[in-house]
């Protein structure tokens, strides 16, 4: 693949203990919702370690200190509707974050995004956004909730997904060179439809039990 700057694998131990679990065909519907939630929390320490920071005087039931809070206002967006299995894990971290919603679904004969359902909060145009989608496969659910999101006004954006393919990071590295892309491994490749290689099935459906 060929190297993008703005691409930053996560690759830690127990991220990569928990990818395995998650990739796993005997995992459990129910731990598989665990391991996902709590490997988007350790991931979000990464995504979240430049975030700039204010400073305040805190007292201390001793003294008085310095205090810090995070500078932007946070909002985290999942894709309807796997990314809503990381959005636990995040707010575990960013409790003080607003959460947004964004709907697509993939035409089965196309693999082309088409989105349902929107909604976000007042403050996008001000806030760093998390767009989060477990899978970045063919790369065109992200591409069109990124331009939708700034068409919204979001302006600060950073992608994160669990497992991507080359393609799919190619094709938001193409269309969206400003938005950072975090992951923690990008796999092989697709096959014909559309899903990745090796990869760890329909996350969506292992999210929620909906396996045909």
């Amino acid at each position: 693949m060929k190297k993008i700057n703005n691409l930053f694998i996560i690759d830690h131990p127990l991220v990569k203990r928990d990818v395995s679990i998650l990739r796993d065909k005997r995992t459990p519907n129910h731990l598989f919702r665990t391991v996902m939630s709590r490997i988007a929390g350790m991931m979000a320490f990464e995504v979240t370690k430049n975030f700039s920071v204010d400073t305040f005087d805190l007292n201390t039931p001793l003294e008085k200190t310095t205090g810090y809070k995070l500078h932007d206002e946070i909002v985290i967006v999942p894709i309807l509707r796997a990314g809503l299995g990381m959005v636990e894990g995040f707010l575990n971290v960013l409790p003080e974050a607003r959460v947004g919603h964004v709907g697509l679904y993939r035409d089965e004969e196309t693999l082309e995004p088409v989105d349902y359902y929107s909604k976000f909060p007042s403050t996008l145009s001000k806030s760093l956004v998390l767009l989060i989608d477990p899978m970045l496969a063919t790369g065109g659910s992200a591409k069109a909730a990124l331009s939708f999101m700034k068409s919204k006004g979001a302006n600060n954006i950073r992608m994160v997904s669990l497992v991507a393919s080359p393609a799919g990071v190619q094709i938001v590295a193409k269309n969206h060179p400003d938005v950072p892309i975090y992951c923690a491994v990008v796999d092989r490749g697709l096959n014909s439809k559309g899903y990745i290689l090796p990869g760890l099935g329909d996350a969506g459906d292992r999210v929620f039990g909906t396996e045909s």
